[in-house]
């Protein structure tokens, strides 16, 4: 390798270093602009009175929850606040990192990768958003409906908060399988055929993966692993049907030079 060649490679990472820093700060930007119009309209208290309003419903009347640490009552609001500003961030932290890898793909890869990162976006939402509305006011007043009657349910709002994130990130994990199942079959790493054989172990692995993650209620894992299994079967309807899309256009990209010697 010549000095010239070395100099150039050099100077191409450097340009990538530089560009990855401008992404970088772009994105973070981003979250701090809507952190800070967040901060100010409606503020941490009424943003985290939203995130805890399935867990207060489910409460005696009356009852509040508690903070024990000295710091707690600010840091809890402020820490829900950045992960909604990064939540509303999200589609504009996306597009800068679309934008560093999009020059290094080729064409097919840039058109399977835009809708991916759309849909993985929005599955992701779906399933915190299916967790906020449906498994959190189902789970807590399951368990409240168990709590012995000399009990008075007071929850710390800092556990309360790393329960939530659990529970946001296992379902926003969840939602994803049927991004993971077609990205698999589309690359040719599986087929639909070994998809389908591989059913019964998902179920199983579905209701293991739901007891480890999730409170330990029957109610909860049932959530949770229910619907990973449905969006197992909904990847396999998407992976068969671009198979055989893809199948047809090869057929017909087959059959065209034939007809062309024919004329």
């Amino acid at each position: 390798m010549t000095h010239d060649d070395s100099q150039e490679i050099k100077d191409t990472f450097i340009s990538h270093l530089v560009e990855l820093r401008t992404r970088l700060l772009k994105a973070a930007g981003a979250v701090l602009a809507i952190f800070v119009v967040l901060f100010i309209y409606p503020g941490p208290s009424t943003i985290y009175d939203l995130l805890a309003q399935p867990m207060l419903a489910s409460l005696p009347q009356g009852t509040r929850m508690i903070a024990t640490g000295v710091i707690t009552p600010f840091m809890v609001p402020v820490k829900v606040t950045l992960l909604a500003a990064f939540l509303l961030a999200l589609p504009i932290v996306l597009y800068q990192a679309w934008a560093f890898v999009a020059p290094g793909l080729y064409q097919h890869e840039k058109r399977l990768a835009l809708p991916l990162i759309a849909s993985s976006t929005a599955l992701f939402i779906a399933g915190m958003a299916f967790c906020y509305f449906v498994v959190f006011r189902t789970v807590f007043h399951f368990i409240a409906g168990f709590a012995p009657e000399s009990i008075t349910p007071a929850p710390d709002i800092e556990a309360y908060l790393n329960f939530v994130m659990t529970m946001f990130i296992a379902f926003g994990v969840t939602f994803e399988v049927p991004v993971a199942v077609v990205l698999l079959s589309s690359t040719g790493v599986v087929t639909v055929k070994k998809l389908r054989e591989a059913r019964g172990y998902v179920i199983v692995g579905a209701f293991v993966i739901a007891a480890v993650v999730t409170p330990p209620d029957v109610l909860s894992q049932f959530m949770l692993a229910v619907p990973l299994c449905l969006l197992y079967e909904v990847g396999i309807l998407l992976s068969a049907s671009m198979a055989r899309k893809r199948k047809d256009t090869e057929e017909s990209e087959e059959r065209s030079p034939e007809v062309s010697n024919d004329a």
